[in-house]
């Protein structure tokens, strides 16, 4: 009789066949979304097709700020990753596992994600996609696809109540268009630093940790080829030619790389200090934490510039598929589609039931708006007001909103694109592993919104 651990990684490696063969690439999937969505639009809020089309153009460009901020972070995380310092860091991680035992590889490579991910999306993503190479080429024995879900495990765990959780942040900017739905600033610490946040993000993280460790392989796992690995591993960065012109002496002076980082640095220390960390750290504030740290790390402008020209690459499918996203937003918002779902779900809660529900459903909605920035604007307006009618905070509802996010993420191939693009994977080679681990993750979230106070 085969033991739990083994028919869990038998049923994975079955699940991994199937997706293989039917699950499309995620352009394809991000199509099927828009049609899902223009059909419950029409038949689930009584749109007509004229109005769900008009709708859908008038979403189109409506999330251009965010889809920017999102590209700068990713780009930025790029270059942070492709410094000299953090590549040999990264190098020297992957060398830290034993060749011959390949679950010391999916665990250093998992526990490289969660952190990356507690501290931002952005650079979870990015770091987790160039990582993945180093663990390959040092540990030959590893199976890449369980490789790449555990790059991918912090984004679907620790990312919801991490330091750049999206949702949380918009409520603590000052000035953001939710204020008339919530009515005062919610500081980061009565959200991501409460003790529930804090406990149960262990706990998530830990359950996913565990789910992709037992579905490695023990027999024939899939490996690249040395010339594979070569391949997509990332190049070091190349070495300084000495300047032989004056435009060359002033395109390597180090001083503009301190004053940008200055000029970044300074306004952002500056509201910290006088306005305190709870209203200052915004999504903003992440973009530029970043961009200080990538031009430091650097040292030389044209090294920071050519990691940021090789970065724009991984976020090529943030760029071409958020227009669609953002017209499924439209869709949500032009046609009354979201209040319906949100009414539907909503309908049948109590203050008990109403954290699972809102996880729920904002797992749902994740798989056609795959932002939790972008997407609060859409469910922030009927949640709120239908928690605070049943004596559910604030606080509460945005956390709960973000863990059920977050393990959509896991299944939701818009953020698979920087890793997918790395590896040379298609999604349906490794969405039957992540699937496996977002299930897991699903028992233990809808566990814990069962005992989650209703006033974190």
């Amino acid at each position: 009789m085969l033991s739990p651990v083994r028919l869990f990684r038998r049923f994975g490696e079955d699940l991994s066949q199937f997706t293989q063969r039917w699950v499309p690439d995620s352009w394809t999937i991000c199509l099927l979304l828009t049609v899902a969505a223009l059909l419950l639009a029409m038949f689930g809020a009584g749109a007509s097709p004229q109005q769900a089309a008009l709708a859908w153009g008038a979403g189109l460009w409506r999330l251009l700020e965010l889809a920017m901020q999102f590209t700068i972070l990713m780009t930025m995380a790029h270059a942070c990753v492709s410094s000299p310092p953090v590549y040999r860091l990264m190098n020297r991680l992957a060398s830290l596992p034993d060749p011959e035992k390949p679950l010391q590889a999916v665990l250093v490579t998992a526990v490289f994600s969660l952190i990356t991910a507690y501290l931002n999306w952005a650079l979870s993503i990015v770091a987790g996609a160039l990582f993945v190479p180093f663990v390959c080429r040092r540990n030959p024995k590893a199976d890449v696809r369980i490789l790449v879900a555990a790059a991918y495990l912090g984004l679907g765990t620790a990312f919801a109540g991490g330091l750049s959780a999206s949702a949380p942040l918009i409520l603590a900017t000052p000035g953001n268009a939710l204020l008339p739905v919530v009515n005062r600033l919610i500081p980061v610490t009565e959200t991501l630093f409460t003790p529930f946040n804090l406990i149960f993000t262990s706990v998530f993280s830990l359950a996913g940790l565990l789910a992709v460790l037992a579905l490695h392989p023990h027999r024939n796992p899939v490996t690249l080829t040395p010339e594979q690995i070569e391949r997509i591993l990332p190049a070091p960065p190349p070495p300084r030619a000495a300047p032989a012109t004056p435009a060359q002496h002033l395109d390597q002076f180090r001083g503009w790389i301190l004053l940008a980082a200055v000029l970044f640095a300074y306004p952002l220390g500056h509201s910290i200090v006088t306005r305190g960390f709870g209203a200052t750290w915004t999504i903003n504030a992440y973009n530029v934490v970043f961009i200080v740290a990538a031009l430091l790390l650097h040292g030389r402008p044209g090294s920071f510039l050519n990691a940021c020209r090789q970065g724009v690459g991984p976020t090529w499918g943030v760029i071409l598929q958020f227009p669609f996203y953002a017209g499924i937003f439209g869709l949500m918002t032009e046609t009354g589609l979201g209040a319906w779902l949100g009414n539907f779900f909503a309908g049948f809660a109590t203050q008990k039931t109403f954290p699972l529900v809102v996880y729920v459903y904002s797992g749902f909605m994740n798989l056609f708006v795959p932002s939790a920035g972008s997407k609060w604007f859409i469910e922030a307006p009927y949640l709120i007001p239908a928690g605070r009618t049943l004596g559910v905070s604030p606080g509460t509802i945005v956390m709960a909103y973000m863990y059920g996010d977050a393990n959509t993420n896991l299944i939701q191939p818009f953020w698979a694109i920087p890793i997918l693009a790395v590896t040379g994977l298609r999604f349906g080679e490794v969405v039957g592993y992540t699937l496996m681990v977002a299930l897991v993750c699903m028992a233990v979230g809808m566990a814990g919104m069962w005992v989650m106070p209703p006033n974190l």
